[in-house]
């Protein structure tokens, strides 16, 4: 842990204390993921070669959906994809609208050095680029503005071709935004960008300077999908990780909605088999109950059919190059091992190093973990989530900030409702180690 900088130290712990997945530095915290290490290489020097990849993430609440996410976006930042993760919701982001899909996709974009929304900064870079081109080809002189202009848009029209045939909105509309551009007229030009990333109500004005009308609709959403990884690609973004996380959520819509959801999905994953989306690594996340029920992906045949995996045998035998990849959660080992492994970060960054090794112990940690751990097979009773904000807030800032205090003699463990998620709450119901403060 020496060699971590403040910097990255300190965004993890700041969100472990807080109670959220941290944005960055999440390979600090991977506990048994190492077995995906290497397929997931793979797979990202697949998208980056302009290859696509799918996988479905499945796992109990608290199995960690989330931080495996962040932790593969972490992994493509590195190797220059742009990332955007998604929560399906029923009335925030529906999964059967595309449209709404693609509009969250664009506000959540972000790259290695750009936070959300990067989609202007990445525009600004292509078009950065396709000037570069045409000025090394050496047929327009960077004084002839005028040529150069011409010269660019004949290559914007030839890069964005394949798009053009099937959403030409998508290659007007980035006319119109280096037209803006030239003139220096920003409003505009920032309101086309927003028409690009799927906002809705853009002003009228913007949209005829960019030769486009309405608002991005359902069908046209994936084809600005297609776009946006052409524009990525030539500017020094192999691809797009994009991710749908908590997918069950369409478990609890109507039936109607339901199907047409499934449906929505079957066709993205349609489209990548065709090979419409190059560069593009998509991950959805889900329950069991949501790949396994009636209720979710096994009500339409087809996508279940896409999605079957096996999973009669033992997890530790499963694929991480499957289809489904099954995240078997917390056990207490982990759960001490990943405790242990925030104490040491913590450590690295106190005030009072030495004291704060000595009094929160392996012995300690491990104590703890069993504490939250409720008798739910083994398993972890209250999410991760819980445990370490518990130990960073309550008891290591204390040890750190407190010459004499002891959490073995003066911390007494108690979690209120609160503190508690709704699914929290209820796996912590049956935690019987656990002096639990619940209505």
């Amino acid at each position: 842990m020496s060699t971590v900088s403040e910097v990255r130290r300190r965004e993890v712990i700041d969100a472990l204390r807080r109670g959220t997945v941290p944005q960055n530095g999440l390979d600090l915290l991977a506990v048994g993921l190492e077995r995906f290490d290497a397929a997931m290489g793979e797979d990202l020097a697949t998208v980056a070669r302009g290859g696509a990849a799918f996988h479905a993430v499945r796992g109990e609440y608290g199995a960690g959906k989330t931080f495996f996410a962040r932790w593969l976006a972490e992994q493509a930042k590195r190797r220059g994809l742009a990332v955007s993760e998604i929560q399906i919701s029923e009335t925030e982001t529906p999964l059967h609208r595309l449209e709404t899909v693609y509009r969250r996709l664009s506000e959540r974009l972000t790259t290695a050095t750009h936070q959300p929304s990067a989609l202007r900064a990445v525009v600004d870079s292509w078009l950065y680029t396709l000037e570069e081109q045409v000025l090394e080809a050496g047929e327009v002189e960077a004084e002839d503005q005028t040529g150069l202009a011409s010269a660019v848009d004949a290559l914007l029209e030839q890069r964005l071709a394949d798009v053009a045939r099937t959403t030409p909105a998508f290659a007007a509309a980035l006319r119109g935004y280096r037209q803006a551009v030239e003139a220096g007229d920003n409003a505009t030009a920032e309101a086309i960008v927003a028409w690009l990333g799927g906002q809705k109500s853009v002003a009228a004005s913007a949209r005829r300077v960019a030769g486009v009308r309405g608002d991005l609709d359902h069908f046209a959403a994936l084809g600005f999908l297609q776009g946006l990884l052409a524009v990525l690609r030539d500017c020094g973004h192999p691809g797009l990780l994009l991710v749908l996380d908590e997918t069950e959520t369409l478990q609890r819509v109507r039936g109607d909605v339901r199907e047409k959801g499934l449906n929505a999905l079957r066709q993205l994953l349609d489209e990548i088999d065709a090979g419409r989306f190059p560069g593009l690594f998509l991950i959805m996340t889900g329950t069991p109950a949501f790949f396994d029920g009636q209720q979710g992906v096994q009500r339409l045949p087809p996508l279940a059919q896409r999605l079957s995996t096996d999973f009669t045998t033992d997890a530790r035998f499963d694929s991480p190059r499957a289809v489904q990849l099954r995240l078997p959660g917390f056990d207490l080992g982990r759960l001490g091992e990943l405790g242990r492994k925030v104490r040491d970060l913590y450590v690295g960054g106190a005030r009072h190093p030495d004291r704060v090794g000595a009094v929160v112990d392996d012995g300690y940690v491990d104590l703890l973990a069993r504490a939250l751990t409720g008798e739910l097979g083994g398993k972890v009773g209250v999410a991760p989530r819980i445990f370490l904000r518990k130990l960073v807030a309550e008891v290591l800032d204390r040890v750190d900030e407190h010459p004499d205090f002891d959490p073995r003699e003066h911390y007494e463990l108690t979690v209120t409702a609160a503190e508690l998620t709704a699914g929290e709450r209820g796996a912590a119901t049956s935690a019987g180690e656990i002096d639990l403060d619940l209505p």
